[in-house]
């Protein structure tokens, strides 16, 4: 969430962002509303300070059996008077955090201005695999494989989930725990397991309420969700407390399957494994001071690019344009691996600094050494990495001659040293 006093004090970089994201929010009609709150609090409090000595000089007169009837007619038209503005502050004060709750972030300067088209490539790492045969689809080395079994979850639950069996069960298991082991062993993170479950308050403060309820799955008897990604609960860990300065950054990383109703994705990529409605993540979510944030977002980015790195998979990192990015974010690298089979670069990973707009909305901030003054911290999240994408790549990029699929080298521990898939 956006202060309003960085919009009033910053209104024309305010209008310009919006437009930068193709958006059209009236910011003077918010600016509007705050002025009609700020001039009846004004009012209110002026009041209240009258109410309070006309009540002391009413209380002095009738200790001195003096006449105290005016001074009471007065604090009277007071009481009345500040008996109206207080519902009517409420209903302004509702009404503009409605509104705040609509804005989204503010890009980042470094961003390329403009939609998809404008996202910007700035590196790559290894090279796109030639074949001396036609290489398979995902879908094919599946079906083949006998890994999968698309029929039978949709028969189980409907169109876009996923029934991995055998050793398309054992490679989704390797693949996370190789994440978990990465990221808590060699990159500082700490392991955390959440609920898959999350209350509305935690889907206010990472941004996905109110603008994406449409893509949420929501429980009918209860005013719960279930998480689109680990970064919902692992950022709410902190929600309405202040970290101590000496504490930060904190990194957690989190294994969760993530669900998406993918509302209006109708007839994109509907078949195979790259646009389901379950899917697992391994999530790395850090806490840290405000000026630390941008470099932390590096390392951050280079934490998610060594799990491609060592999974031996082809990769591009993608500066995202200010039409591009989440509503939350003021700034994100998307990780896109290649796939053989499709001739195609998948999103695998998204790293984004959040700045302090996730912290305010979920009143997370960091207590300062100096003057124990508090600030909000900044967050960050990155998928390190997604699946079943990931799983994508490694089939059609793995793929052999003969129909089976070697295992990348460090997935072979998690595989009792499997070294290729077969039927």
């Amino acid at each position: 969430m956006l202060d309003i006093r960085f919009i009033r004090e910053n209104t024309d970089l305010v209008k310009q962002a919006m437009r930068n994201r193709a958006l059209d929010i009236d910011i003077d009609a918010v600016i509007s509303v705050d002025e009609r709150r700020r001039k009846a609090l004004s009012e209110f409090e002026e009041l209240a300070a009258r109410r309070n000595k006309a009540n002391d000089e009413i209380s002095l007169l009738l200790k001195q059996k003096k006449d105290a009837k005016d001074k009471i007619s007065s604090m009277r038209d007071i009481s009345k008077r500040i008996g109206e503005l207080e519902p009517r502050i409420k209903e302004e004060e509702a009404e503009l955090n409605k509104l705040l709750l609509s804005i989204p972030n503010i890009p980042h300067a470094s961003l390329p201005v403009g939609d998809p088209s404008c996202n910007r490539v700035i590196r790559s790492w290894g090279e796109p695999k030639k074949f001396s045969f036609k290489p398979l689809s995902h879908i094919e080395l599946c079906q083949n494989l006998d890994i999968v079994d698309f029929n039978r979850a949709t028969k189980i639950t409907g169109s876009n989930f996923i029934l991995f069996k055998g050793w398309g069960a054992k490679l989704e298991r390797a693949l996370i725990n190789f994440m978990l082991d990465l990221h808590t062993g060699k990159h500082g993170y700490t392991e955390i397991f959440p609920p898959f479950l999350v209350n509305r308050a935690s889907m206010l403060g990472t941004g996905q309420l109110p603008k994406l309820e449409e893509d949420m799955y929501k429980l009918q008897d209860d005013d719960l969700f279930l998480i689109p990604t680990a970064e919902v609960p692992v950022t709410n860990i902190f929600r309405d407390e202040i970290i101590d300065e000496d504490r930060l950054p904190v990194y957690y990383t989190a294994y969760t399957a993530c669900f998406r109703r993918e509302a209006g994705s109708y007839g994109k990529d509907t078949r195979g494994l790259i646009r389901v409605h379950e899917f697992d993540k391994v999530e790395m979510v850090k806490f840290v001071r405000p000026e630390d944030s941008y470099d932390e977002l590096e390392k951050l980015l280079a934490n998610a690019e060594e799990v491609l790195q060592l999974l031996g998979l082809p990769y591009r990192v993608v500066m995202l344009s200010t039409q591009d990015i989440s509503f939350s974010a003021s700034k994100c690298y998307d990780i896109e691996a290649y796939t053989a089979g499709a001739d195609k670069w998948l999103e695998v990973s998204s790293c984004s600094n959040f700045e302090n707009f996730q912290a305010r909305r979920a009143n997370i901030r960091v207590r300062r050494k100096e003057g124990k003054k508090t600030d909000f911290v900044h967050t960050l999240n990155g998928s390190g990495v997604a699946l079943a994408r990931t799983v994508v790549a490694i089939l059609e990029n793995y793929q052999q001659e003969d129909g089976s699929v070697l295992v990348p080298e460090a997935l072979r521990p998690y595989l009792n040293g499997q070294e290729r898939i077969f039927r």
